[in-house]
């Protein structure tokens, strides 16, 4: 089902799935989905939407202001890929030689050698690149950090995921986006700490939030600039 509200000119698409409650995810520039549980009327989806057109009017307008248009990737030379907080240029070696492309990152430059010109084959592996800088990354943070938890990770996995930037499962299992390294560590840190907390509180209980005030004081900040920044992380 979809619908479109004209005060906010935008059009909702509405979503009914197995939950008990309803969820409103806007993505830039302008994409607005309600998921709702089955079997909820339609007049009280637009019931509550209602309530949040505030809110959803506020972040489609501070999506409008960064004038947020995601940038599809050419993998050519002299474009540039983030990584650590930076942004790095691309210089692409052609070697016809070779089976696999090889992404290597040095002298603050980054380096695809290829036999190939195709994009989803050199996006597969800077992807892989970039799983693997960010499992280093992510074991190095939470090696750091293990001295404030009793409790350790029982695994720890890298993702491929468009919309969840880390997660604890019950088990211990804590997962990480591949885009994070593509952050600044202070990032980066809040993100393992997040999920590091998660091991001792599944929710995000006011016991949850204080336990991240405890070991990152200026949480807030960071948390913020993930909000602001996250959706710029893309290949």
């Amino acid at each position: 089902m979809s619908f479109y509200n004209e005060e906010l000119d935008v059009e909702f698409i509405v979503e009914y799935r197995n939950r008990k409650t309803l969820e409103i995810r806007i993505e830039p520039p302008h994409l607005v989905t309600v998921r709702a549980p089955k079997g909820v009327r339609e007049e009280d989806v637009l019931k509550i939407v209602e309530t949040k057109k505030k809110w959803i009017k506020d972040k489609l307008s501070f999506f409008k202001e960064m004038n947020y248009t995601k940038t599809k990737k050419e993998y050519v030379n002299g474009e540039t890929f983030l990584y650590l907080g930076k942004a790095y240029s691309l210089k692409i070696i052609r070697a016809l030689d070779m089976k696999e492309p090889s992404v290597k990152f040095e002298n603050e430059m980054f380096y695809i050698t290829t036999y190939t010109e195709d994009e989803s084959i050199l996006k597969k592996a800077m992807k892989e690149w970039y799983r693997k800088k960010t499992l280093e990354e992510i074991i190095k943070r939470i090696g750091y950090f293990q001295k404030h938890f009793l409790v350790k990770p029982n695994a720890i996995k890298i993702k491929d995921q468009k919309k969840r930037w880390g997660s604890c499962s019950s088990k211990m299992n804590l997962n990480f986006n591949l885009r994070c390294v593509m952050m600044p560590e202070s990032i980066i840190d809040y993100l393992v700490v997040h999920e590091m907390c998660h091991m001792v509180h599944m929710n995000h209980s006011k016991a949850f939030w204080q336990l991240v005030r405890d070991i990152l004081p200026d949480y807030k900040e960071r948390r913020m600039w993930l909000k602001e920044n996250g959706i710029k992380m893309h290949f």
